[in-house]
């Protein structure tokens, strides 16, 4: 297998620097070089050191797809800010390494925070702790708008907007207990038509939080309608000066940020989620303000990186291989609802088109629009090599269902 990984050195990757870990961040001031005094002070929360989002691009926490190497791909192809996919708070406390895993950050993530859900101030307190001990992140995001059921049943996610006055405790403690930033991010509401975030946005800052990210959707809404941005312009024009806001929901393309960004200046900036799932290079789009008629064989090339990213991030040996490939096919489950610009009538492509069936401009560009889950096995053999005998993959979030997604 290392024969593989070898191979795969060779392809087109830039940026090929060894995996990060959980190691202290060395800008910090460590324990050696700090007073009593420092150690005995705690910041107020508007003496925290702060992060500019606006108007950087940013990849949001993607439950499952969102791993490392993903991370990596998106940071080679233009993704300002990357964040960790969403980690809970009990089985960090539990010391469960799966769930350590996902805070790992790669050296290539210079601007980099990791997500947490809890339900509960205190559990929330102790985890954000550990996480200034043991981590090197940027910024602590807070999810309040995962809808998955089984965390909205422990009060976790959404289940928060239920609860206000919770939501308060959380964001306070948490940003009382450490000096890393406190980021949160939350759905319009939990029921439909009835959205809260509005009359909660001017407090938000008071609490302790540096931004907060508005996925333009309820809770019960899930992906099956378009995101609300005009409710995201009304909350953004609420929030106190001091309050950074950014939108989620729906971007697609450099004309959708352009859109949002004029409809509302005041939006610090756009959460990239599914769009970069469907299309990594939605990043060089942005900032280079064109549609990308990407090729069949531009985007195997990525489909590479990816590879190369995985195994070293999993390992070269048969697992490791095998990991990455899991992973692959789970994000080839979105990548196959791109349509080319080239065979479109209509452009830019709306993120909710459910496109028909076509013929794509070469063979594996064909085969790359399959939404078959046979077919994703055969492009994964295209970078790593023969499947084992037997070998099935059924993905997790059915993530070619479009209304779906289980991200927050």
């Amino acid at each position: 297998m290392n024969l593989i990984l070898s191979i795969l050195t060779g392809l087109s990757v830039q940026g090929g620097v060894p995996d990060g870990n959980f190691g202290v961040n060395k800008s910090e001031p460590t324990a050696d070089t700090m007073t009593d005094s420092d150690k005995s002070l705690k910041l107020h929360p508007r003496e925290k050191k702060l992060i500019d989002f606006r108007d950087k691009l940013y990849l949001a926490p993607l439950t499952t797809v969102g791993n490392l190497p993903f991370r990596r791909v998106c940071k080679v192809l233009g993704a300002d800010v990357t964040c960790g996919e969403m980690a809970m708070c009990t089985n960090l406390l539990q010391g469960q390494a799966a769930e350590w895993a996902l805070l790992r950050r790669h050296s290539s993530e210079n601007l980099f925070g990791v997500q947490i859900c809890g339900a509960y101030p205190d559990t929330v307190t102790k985890t954000v702790e550990l996480i200034e001990q043991e981590c090197s992140v940027d910024f602590i995001d807070i999810n309040m708008g995962c809808p998955i059921d089984v965390v909205v049943n422990k009060g976790g996610g959404s289940a928060l907007l239920t609860k206000p006055m919770r939501m308060k405790s959380v964001v306070e403690a948490a940003s009382s207990t450490v000096g890393t930033p406190v980021t949160i991010k939350v759905r319009t509401a939990y029921f439909e038509g009835k959205n809260r975030i509005d009359s909660l946005i001017a407090d938000m800052g008071s609490w302790g939080a540096t931004a907060v990210t508005i996925h333009g959707r309820s809770r019960q809404q899930r992906y099956s309608k378009p995101a609300d941005w005009d409710y995201v312009y009304q909350c953004v024009r609420k929030a106190p000066k001091s309050l950074q806001v950014l939108g989620n929901g729906d971007v697609f393309s450099y004309v959708d940020w352009n859109n949002h960004k004029t409809e509302c200046p005041e939006l610090s900036t756009c959460m990239i989620a599914r769009g970069a799932l469907v299309k990594p290079w939605i990043f060089t789009e942005i900032k280079e303000q064109r549609h990308w008629d990407i090729t069949s064989g531009e985007r195997l090339d990525i489909l590479k990186d990816y590879a190369r990213f995985g195994l070293q991030h999993w390992g070269s040996d048969s697992k490791g291989v095998e990991t990455t490939r899991h992973f692959l096919l789970e994000w080839l489950g979105y990548t196959c609802r791109y349509v080319p610009v080239g065979l479109l009538d209509i452009i830019p492509q709306k993120i909710n088109w459910r496109s028909p069936s076509y013929y794509g401009r070469d063979d594996l560009e064909t085969l790359m629009a399959s939404d078959s889950a046979a077919d994703w096995v055969r492009i994964s053999e295209l970078v790593l090599g023969k499947v084992p005998s037997g070998y099935s993959f059924a993905p997790k979030h059915k993530s070619n269902a479009y209304d779906r997604a289980e991200n927050g």
